[in-house]
């Protein structure tokens, strides 16, 4: 081991440790894109997943499935219907929703199965538990629109949740859930997410996507002029998206930003949009001081906190 190593990695780790003391036992809510596994990242999000539990994390996992969806359809000679950014689930669109996520959910808990010497998988023992943990209601009619079998969350079983985590289990969601009639209804990933963080109250909320995160300046290329904010309090949230368009596409500014808020207004302390396209984007975000991706932060609540630690004289 050369000592050019040595010198650079022993400062390395050491900078990494206050945050692996830090998030011990907190909960983190990852949203992962259909596109992301699309695109072949499983393997290496499954690996960067796997040693972010292995330091204590508790992880929830909601996986989506647009493209995988839209491969079904395509196959079946079946055009999707989309209102508002929002996919009209009839019945053909169902069944191929319930097929992708059968595959998917199969895929993603073979890739936490993994264990090869002489691979970040090597000694790893995932428990994966996924199951009926929300309950959903129908989206219905809006502006004349039918949306059929496309669904909203209803209820978060909290409990189960929070029973599984705490036995040491990795949560994966898909964006289906069940009336109380047993009908199956669509969802989409960001929502379900962002239901299941506030539920819980979630330490973090991270969205796996397929944007790099907020420009600096909206509306202008990303560039060396015009990075991505790496930090954006509430407020600056709340005044940006009041100002942008309604989001229709997963690159619109607006689509993860408005789930982000959400999550931030109903408690979460701090949600996240980060790249699939950088290998390790997790890491980098969670463990490296200035991030990969935009941060949106409650100020309140670090105020608050830290208000909290002065009054005392230590951390409670």
């Amino acid at each position: 081991m050369s000592s050019i190593f040595n010198f650079t990695f022993v400062p390395w780790f050491r900078s990494v440790a206050p945050y692996i003391h830090k998030f011990r036992n907190q909960t983190f809510v990852v949203g992962v894109c259909g596109e992301a596994i699309a695109a072949g990242k499983l393997p290496n999000l499954a690996q960067d997943l796997a040693l972010i539990q292995s330091m204590g994390v508790k992880i929830v996992l909601v996986h989506g499935f647009r493209p995988q969806v839209a491969e079904q359809l395509k196959a079946k000679g079946h055009d999707p219907q989309y209102f508002r950014g929002i996919r009209i689930t009839d019945e053909v669109a169902l069944d191929c929703a319930q097929e992708a996520a059968g595959q998917l959910r199969y895929e993603i808990e073979a890739a936490f199965s993994q264990g090869l010497p002489n691979t970040p998988m090597a000694g790893a023992t995932v428990r994966v538990i996924s199951g009926n943990f929300l309950t959903a209601r129908p989206v219905g009619i809006v502006e004349g629109v039918d949306f059929q079998r496309s669904g909203v969350v209803r209820k978060i079983d909290t409990a189960g949740i929070t029973r599984s985590l705490d036995m040491g289990a990795l949560v994966l969601m898909s964006p289906f859930g069940f009336s109380p009639t047993g009908e199956a209804f669509n969802l989409t990933m960001e929502e379900v997410a962002t239901s299941v963080a506030v539920a819980l109250q979630a330490d973090k909320l991270i969205f796996v996507t397929e944007i790099p995160g907020i420009a600096t300046q909206v509306g202008q290329p990303l560039g060396d002029d015009n990075p991505v904010d790496t930090e954006l309090p509430l407020a600056a949230a709340e005044r940006l998206l009041a100002e942008l368009p309604d989001a229709n596409q997963p690159s619109d500014t607006a689509f993860y930003l408005q789930h982000c808020v959400k999550a931030c207004k109903g408690g979460v302390e701090r949600s996240h949009i980060i790249p699939f396209a950088v290998d390790g984007s997790i890491l980098l975000e969670v463990y490296v001081h200035d991030g990969i991706g935009t941060m949106v932060v409650d100020e309140k609540l670090e105020s608050l906190r830290e208000a909290t630690v002065d009054d005392v004289g230590g951390i409670l």
